[in-house]
């Protein structure tokens, strides 16, 4: 995950290979055949899935997925914190989790993956006492929050996370129920630090 605008790097190691083929979405990024992919300048396109192809003869061998996502943030004048609005990629694929989220057809997981933390902590250094996460594009959506000790909530188009918060960071999903969209989808995330 990176600030908009700010760069992302992919590397891969691979030993006897021929060549290597960088692929965003499972699409190959033309000319970009190099052991690491640096992404200049991140914006809202280019979030995503990004793994490479490591070519040896002709066998090709592909590595994992790896997410990029952007964020933006802003001061919210009533409470002094940034609200984050944090971009993923949607994937599609079915299924049914009780009455919260119930069935979907699709989600994005939104996963702070940085050397700094599991997830998004709350922030409280302005006093703050409310945490919430929400979908402000949709309205036939559910927002699951995982804390890292286990705490966890679910609720349709926002949740919010108890005050005193149960775990230092949570992380964030939101599920669709129909129309999984096919582009970077928003969470926005109120009173938690970028």
């Amino acid at each position: 995950m990176v600030y908009l605008g700010s760069n992302a790097t992919f590397v891969v190691t691979a030993v006897n290979t021929d060549g290597y083929q960088w692929l965003h979405n499972g699409n190959a990024i033309n000319g970009q055949t190099n052991t690491s992919l640096t992404i200049t300048n991140a914006s809202i396109n280019d979030v995503g899935y990004y793994s490479c192809n490591v070519l040896k003869d002709i066998e090709v061998v592909p590595t994992r997925a790896a997410s990029l996502m952007v964020y933006t943030s802003s001061i919210d004048p009533q409470t002094g914190v940034d609200p984050i609005v944090v971009f993923g990629f949607p994937l599609s694929g079915g299924g049914s989790q009780g009455s919260c989220p119930g069935k979907y057809t699709g989600y994005v997981n939104y996963t702070k993956t940085i050397s700094n933390g599991w997830g998004w902590a709350p922030d409280t250094s302005n006093g703050n006492t409310v945490f919430t996460a929400s979908d402000t594009n949709r309205t036939d959506t559910k927002i699951e929050y995982g804390g890292k000790y286990g705490d966890n909530g679910c609720n349709q188009t926002s949740v919010t996370v108890p005050s005193p918060a149960g775990s230092p960071t949570y992380r964030f999903a939101i599920f669709f129920t129909s129309n999984v969209p096919t582009n970077a989808y928003a969470i926005t995330l109120d009173g938690f630090k970028p």
